[in-house]
């Protein structure tokens, strides 16, 4: 049921690509959390969630999430720019497992 929900999320978000404001144009960046059936966390960016899922699903997307099989979307945020995302992706990195737990539980009560 939550792969549903985060997959109408997705659409709605338009998986991706440039957001309209006045201004120079600027990207949309996915930051997200994947979990492996072992309990593993997995935190990265993208500018296109889908086709990053896929990837990572593939086993196409680097050993760690191959490893250790981390393939279910459990959180992600839309942030706007590179930079943004990037410090974003550390920041959760940088917390222990149970405030990403609680962040996790926060956007997926179930």
């Amino acid at each position: 049921m939550l792969r549903y929900q985060f997959e109408g999320r997705l659409k709605e978000l338009g998986y991706g690509g440039a957001v309209s404001y006045p201004g120079p144009p600027m990207r949309t960046l996915y930051v997200y959390i994947l979990a492996s059936g072992s309990r593993v966390l997995y935190t990265g960016v993208t500018n296109n969630l889908a086709r990053r899922l896929a990837e990572h699903r593939e086993g196409s997307s680097g050993a760690f999430t191959t490893r250790h099989e981390a393939v279910r979307l459990v959180y992600f945020e839309a942030v706007p720019g590179p930079l943004t995302a990037i410090g974003r992706e550390k920041q959760i990195k940088s917390w222990t497992r149970r405030k990403r737990v609680a962040l996790i539980e926060a956007m997926n009560p179930e």
